[in-house]
């Protein structure tokens, strides 16, 4: 193949991330040799120099290592392009698992970092506290790849590129590279103003726009001296465009149209894309259909934006979604909406919500206030465990608990997270020949109107649970911190019927009688849909009469110290937008014709009771 012909190749493959990351065209042809013959000449341009601090104290931020030019370098050659190693590629709950079994691995890392240790312990403890300050990180876009495929990946550079140091003014870009033939990465390194021989090579760490200069300053805290630890972190509600940015425009019913629409208390036609739905809604009131057009009842698996539409076009259908819901099922926004409702916060000034919500802060635009927070807690010797979640991504994916606030700082590079404060003192349950382990309980909620709101709530709750005891050690280890076994492959699933955890409960916490805890539940999920609806949208769910919807909600109990006493608090955890129900179908048969008839038919039923 000829030289234009695989460059024309190289730019067919390459050019969407080459213009997203910004690398002048002019690079690019030299960038398609040098991946192609795998030239590796930053050797002939930089050299790395250790800094020798004999003479000055050495500050935690002072770098180990410094890149220098050896030769003068002239931003517009094509040719100043250069290929940088990664020297470690990781998920940071494998970063102790893979200093202790890649050979070499914790050796090279130890003299990149410059950490020591007496063990081998002490060094993978070093390492593994160090790492963020030298780790970066990518994510592979596109629909074609599975979720699991686009979680972050975090990489240490090699020698040469973790040498270089940053700065707010620099003079070097460095961006990661997929070369797609192979799905080798690369970091590209490449001047952005001419350089004399000599001249030490700068970078900036967290290139970007940031509404708050406080908030960049935060993320740069791995390196530069921070001087706002005692900043204000009172949260505000965010402005109305907040709740918009990012999420498909939604259209509006035209109520006007659906002033007199009365449920149909005939069969009804049901089009759903659940399959479960469809295996297990057997009531005779209801018939199935393949066909949307012949349907009373729609049950889409992808979101609906046409209310509109739907109020104008078929007034007498129903759909299983109401406009702005994802301001509840969309974890920073639950945390804003939760926020509404006063009366019970804690006295003192370390919770930031009501009792229910574990303190959140978005990562993206409240990280320099949960710094602050964080700190202000290590001030008065409180736990400052944290779990760091994406804003909609489940099965604990891109999920990590940390207490290391450098690690922290650098998350929001990895794409939109919240912090959630980790709950360091949750109720256990004993499981024979393991020990006390977590669990966590779903509860199906059903919000049937908006203004009126109506919620209710499926009485049949669901159990997951650890398979490991429970301690505030080994915080990469899943089966000790996490209670979602289905999705992990080769671990255990520990199933239980609310009926037997009622039993078992009873025995274990006698105390708390399961009628009371259940009570502050309910009245929990009825605070959480009256904020929700308490203002109109997109701030908030809004009137619908053809809407209908189920969503699950995730909760812990946690010990709680209030004044001497010690309570049991439930703490909402997220709510889930269609959430998988096989096993609600296979626990309890008629799940989906209890569901179904309590939303579409307006039969009160047993197994659900009104909670708003």
């Amino acid at each position: 193949m000829d030289g234009i012909s695989t460059y024309n190749n190289f730019v067919a493959l390459h050019k969407p991330q080459l213009v997203l990351s910004g690398v002048p065209e002019h690079f690019w042809p030299a960038l398609s040799k040098k991946v192609r013959d795998q030239i590796f000449d930053s050797g002939l341009t930089f050299q790395l120099v250790k800094i020798d601090y004999e003479d000055v104290e050495k500050s935690p931020y002072d770098p180990v290592w410094t890149v220098i030019t050896i030769r003068n370098v002239d931003h517009t050659n094509p040719t100043n392009i250069f290929l940088v190693d990664h020297a470690w590629t990781f998920k940071p709950n494998s970063i102790r698992n893979s200093l202790r079994n890649v050979p070499g691995l914790l050796e090279r890392m130890c003299n990149l970092m410059q950490v020591g240790g007496e063990t081998t312990d002490e060094q993978i403890e070093n390492v593994s506290q160090t790492v963020w300050k030298y780790a970066n990180c990518y994510a592979i876009g596109g629909s074609d790849f599975s979720v699991e495929d686009r979680v972050p990946v975090w990489y240490v550079l090699d020698e040469l590129g973790s040498g270089i140091i940053h700065s707010d003014n620099p003079n070097f870009r460095a961006v990661p590279f997929i070369h797609v033939p192979d799905q080798m990465t690369y970091t590209l390194l490449f001047p952005i103003e001419n350089m004399e021989e000599g001249e030490i090579v700068r970078r900036n760490f967290i290139e970007g726009h940031y509404d708050d200069d406080v908030d960049r300053e935060a993320m740069l805290i791995p390196w530069k001296h921070y001087e706002h630890f005692d900043r204000d972190f009172a949260q505000s509600e965010p402005s109305m465009n907040y709740f918009l940015e990012g999420h498909t425009k939604e259209t509006m019913p035209n109520l006007e149209l659906l002033v007199d629409k009365q449920n149909n208390t005939d069969k009804l036609k049901v089009f759903s894309e659940y399959r479960f739905i469809n295996e297990h809604l057997t009531a005779p009131q209801f018939q199935i259909v393949h066909n949307e057009n012949d349907a009373d009842v729609l049950w889409y698996t992808k979101h609906f934006i046409h209310f509109e539409e739907l109020s104008v076009n078929s007034p007498h259908k129903f759909v299983n979604q109401f406009p702005f819901e994802y301001i509840v099922t969309i974890k920073d926004l639950l945390a804003v909406v939760a926020r509404r409702c006063e009366g019970n916060v804690k006295e003192g000034g370390t919770e930031t919500g009501p009792l229910w919500l574990p303190s959140t802060f978005n990562m993206k635009t409240e990280l320099s206030k949960l710094v602050a927070y964080y700190m202000q807690r290590k001030k008065l010797g409180l736990d400052n465990h944290w779990i760091c979640k994406p804003y909609n991504l489940a099965r604990g994916l891109d999920m990590y608990i940390t207490d290391n606030l450098d690690f922290i700082c650098r998350l929001p590079l990895s794409g939109p997270k919240i912090a959630q404060k980790y709950i360091e003192n949750p109720v256990l349950l004993e499981r024979p020949d393991i020990g006390s382990v977590k669990f966590d309980i779903r509860y199906v909620v059903i919000l049937k109107s908006v203004n009126p709101t109506k919620v209710y709530i499926y009485n049949n709750f669901f159990l997951r649970f650890a398979n490991k005891p429970f301690d505030l050690n080994n915080l990469d280890d899943y089966e000790k911190h996490f209670t979602v076994m289905n999705y992990a492959e080769g671990v255990s699933l520990h199933q239980m019927l609310c009926e037997d955890f009622k039993t078992e409960w009873a025995k274990q916490y006698g105390d708390y009688n399961w009628d009371g805890v259940e009570k502050a539940i309910f009245k929990m999920f009825s605070e959480l849909f009256t904020a929700a609806t308490s203002k109109d949208p997109p701030c908030g769910i809004a009137k619908s009469p053809q809407s209908r919807a189920l969503y699950a909600a995730d909760i812990m109990l946690s010990w709680q110290k209030e004044g001497p006493q010690t309570v049991l608090q439930p703490l909402l955890l997220e709510l889930n937008w269609m959430p998988d129900c096989r096993r609600a179908c296979e626990y309890y048969p008629d799940f989906y014709n209890d569901i179904f008839s309590l939303m579409f038919l307006d039969k009160e039923v047993d197994t659900c009771t009104r909670v708003l």
